[in-house]
Parts: structure tokens; sequence; C-alpha cells
């Protein structure tokens, strides 16, 4: 791959046939073209990727003094009932209490997120086995949540997020075209190695081709499994499986009422449940039932009378296997439902249980093998992508991917810098007649007609290469005779 890359094409593979120089050329120029406008957020994209892969290690570092338990108290494993956690919690920051979470291992702390009056949601840090609050933060002030914010381009609005699925769209574009340029066709040299004796921009070509060579699946990996999260590819793949059943089977549900609560108002759900409807709580009948669960405050203080309360219910979760690494939302209203939600990791699979918050009978619950095989693959996918599946191994892999995007980002704009014509842009020459051959345009249509916001940027891109060769290029080089 060579985004960014200009100057004259390198020669096509001696002995080709006319037509495959011509189409060489119009690969080249498009490849071209993909990297020069795609090139400043792909890099950005790959730094703030490569940095979030390790956000759990980085905020480790960063705040040690809130996620760390000191080594003595470290070495007490027994933990203090949910509910008396939550009281403190809401004595050093009162407001309303949304989730506890449960930490993986004896090193960490326990999580309580409240509401406070002003609407911001603070974090409040507690010893799990002696409850001494250790001190709180904001998660919108936090160095994560604003690299993943950066990352997703979500910090400028649903005009970013669009942007990112364009550009992951292109840099399918340009793994492709860039494999189809490198592609041996019987040489040797150049291809899985720098050559000895490259220097200049030959040495950066090099570099360029053989780490875009080595690392095209990881990329392309990478570009795919984003496509997820994107404004609209993502979105309306993920309401298609909602709406077949291909995200949750209707038997989890146990016969459960639904509400018209979406998933993803509890914070970071599995993908594929996003979209997918909360079950609701039957509150008695003295209960007012005029707002819907996501509109009334949770924990303020005591359980409210008639519901289980928060020990019964992480009781009930811990019955069901969940004792650790989790996060458990508390009911937001009288429809509102207890839930445990543990994502993909390394050490454990997804889960994901509902509680009725008045008779703590079980409504949902959400394992591995309840989700869509089309939906559990995205989510091991995504899974990968965040470097959560495998561990250590796992984020070096992707680590790898990211780094190496960098580098071709960097090689590109050498390789141009060191070649570029003295006043003028340097994109690769057209001919008299050049056209894309049919495969190609097939191709093209068919990543277009999957992703609607690269097909139309690919048609723009197209009509106003078009324009621009006939109106403001130089005359088109004539064919050898």
């Amino acid at each position: 791959m060579r985004p960014g890359s200009t100057g004259r094409p390198p020669p096509a593979p001696s002995g080709a046939a006319p037509a495959t120089s011509t189409l060489y050329r119009r690969v080249w120029r498009w490849h071209f073209y993909a990297g020069l406008l795609c090139l400043p957020f792909i890099f950005l994209l790959a730094l703030t990727g490569a940095v979030y892969l390790f956000n759990k290690q980085i905020d480790d570092v960063v705040h040690a003094d809130l996620l760390l338990r000191p080594p003595p108290s470290a070495a007490v494993t027994a933990a203090l009932p949910a509910g008396r956690l939550l009281d403190r919690a809401l004595r050093a920051e009162p407001g309303v209490a949304r989730a506890l979470y449960w930490p993986a291992d004896a090193r960490h702390t326990v999580q309580v997120d409240v509401q406070t009056r002003d609407g911001a949601v603070r974090q409040v840090f507690l010893d799990p086995a002696s409850g001494a609050v250790l001190g709180s933060l904001v998660e919108a002030e936090c160095l994560m949540p604003l690299v993943k914010r950066i990352h997703s381009l979500t910090v400028a609005g649903k005009v970013g997020n669009a942007l990112v699925e364009i550009v992951a769209g292109w840099v399918i574009v340009l793994v492709l075209s860039g494999t189809w340029l490198w592609w041996p066709r019987g040489r040797s040299s150049g291809v899985l190695r720098i050559r000895p004796q490259a220097s200049g921009r030959l040495w950066w070509r090099d570099l360029h081709a053989v780490t875009g060579a080595l690392a095209a699946v990881v990329i392309l990996f990478l570009a795919l499994t984003g496509m997820p999260w994107s404004l609209v590819w993502g979105s309306q793949v993920n309401s298609w499986l909602t709406a077949n059943g291909l995200g949750t089977p209707v038997g989890v549900w146990f016969g459960a009422p639904r509400s018209t609560v979406p998933m993803g108002t509890l914070g970071e759900v599995p993908w594929s449940l996003e979209r997918q409807a909360m079950p609701a709580s039957t509150p008695p009948a003295d209960i007012h039932r005029g707002h819907a669960a996501h509109d009334m405050p949770a924990h303020a203080g005591p359980p409210r009378p008639g519901t289980i309360g928060i020990d019964r219910a992480a009781a009930a979760f811990a019955a069901a296997g969940l004792r650790d690494a989790y996060r458990l939302v508390l009911p937001g209203g009288p429809e509102g439902v207890y839930s445990a939600i543990r994502l993909r990791s390394a050490d454990a699979g997804l889960r994901v249980i509902h509680l009725d918050q008045y008779s703590g009978k079980l409504l949902q619950d959400i394992g591995p093998r309840d989700v869509g095989a089309v939906a559990r693959i995205t989510d091991w996918g995504i899974g990968v992508h965040q470097g959560l599946e495998y561990g250590l191994p796992n984020q070096l892999l992707m680590l790898a991917g990211c780094l190496a995007l960098m580098l071709l980002c960097v090689s590109s704009v050498a390789m141009w810098w060191k070649r570029r014509p003295a006043g003028r842009l340097g994109a690769p020459a057209r001919k008299d007649g050049d056209r894309l051959a049919l495969g190609v345009i097939a191709i093209a249509a068919c990543l277009g007609l999957v992703f609607p916001l690269l097909g139309a940027s690919m048609l723009a891109a197209a009509l106003f290469d078009a324009a621009w060769s006939r109106w403001r290029a130089p005359p088109a080089l004539p064919h050898a005779s």
C-alpha cells in the first residue's frame, strides 16, 4: 500500500501488455489520491488506536492512587456488601448512583458512578474491603476517554464519525490497490525485504512496499472491524440484526415484558446488544408507572420500598456466576431493572443478566451462545480490534498494525517529498484512453454498495478526477507508437 506516495508510477512489469500498463497507471493514480486525502486521518486513527489498546495499563499508571489498592489492604480479599459501598460513595459525592464496577482482581478498587447535582458523572473509588473512599474524578476529563473520542472523531459530532467511516472504507481500498501494485509479477527484489543497495526514494519505496505487504492482513482486519461503530454502516447493520432476531434470539427473554429503552443506554455493552430493547420490571399497582426507566432517578440513598435492593441483586448475580469483573447497573425508575454486564475478555466471555427490581425474578440471561452467529463474529472482531480477546499477544498484534499504518504514512510522505515536481502536486500521469478494467469497476461497485459512505465518496472522487483531468490537468501523454 502506498498512501500518499507520488511522482511517476514505478514501471509496470516488463513485458506487460498495454492493457496491463493502463490498468497499472489507473490503479496507481487512485491509490495516490486515496492516500493523499486520507493520510492525516489514517495517522491520527493509528496513533490514538495504538494508545487506547493499552488504556487499562495506562490508567493504572496515571490514576494509580485511585485504581490500585495499597499493598497492605490488597491482601484482604473479602469485600463489604455492595449497599454499604454505595452509601459511602454517596456520602462522599452526593447525587444519584448509576452503576457499581466490581474489579477483576484484589489489586483494584471498586468504582461507583454517581451523577451529581450539576449533571456530571463522577467516578468514586473505594477500597472494597474497608470501604475507604480514595477519591473521585470526572470521566469526561480523563485522558483515555478523550483518546477514545478522538479515535472515533466523536469530538466533531456526527460529521466526524461519518468521516471515520469514509476513511476506514478508503483504507480497505488502499490495502486492495496497494497489494495489487506490490504483487511481484516475476520480480523478487524489493518484495519482502528492502534491497541492500537501495537508497533515497528507492529505499523509502521498498520500506513502504514491504511494510504494506507484511501488514496488509492486520490493517484490513482493523479497517473492517472498526466499521461496526460507524454512523451509517454500523447502525444499519446493527438495526438489521436486531430486527431479524440475529442479535439476541427471542428464546432468552423468558417471557419478560419489554421496554422501549435500548440496552445501549446502560453504557458500555456488547455492540450486538446496543439496540436490543431492555426488559422491564413489573411494579406493584401502587407505584406510579408514568415514567420510563431511563427518566427516573436511581439509588440516591436506601432502596425504594418494595424493591430487592442492591445487596440481593448482587447475591443473585453471584449465584449466577458473576462475582467480579462486571458492572452492576442500578434501576433507573419504576420499570427499570438491575443489570449485570460483563464484556468479552481474555479471561471470560460475554454475560448480560437483568433482574426484576421488585421480585428479583430473572428477566434475561445472555451468554456467548445466546447471540446470533453474525453478531457473535462481529463482537469477536470488535474484541480483537480492542485487544481484549487474547491478552497481551492480541494487544501487540494490533499495535503492530497501528505502527505499520503510521510507518506507511511517513514513508509515503518521504517518497513524495523526494520526487515531487517543483510547483506541482505530482500525481501519477494519465494517458489518452486510460480506462479501468471491468473487474476493478465491479470490485469498486461492490465495496460502494456494502459501505454506502465509501461508495458516495468514490463516486465523488471519480467525478472530480474526470473533471480535473479534462479542464485543469496538463495534456495527456500520447501513447507510444
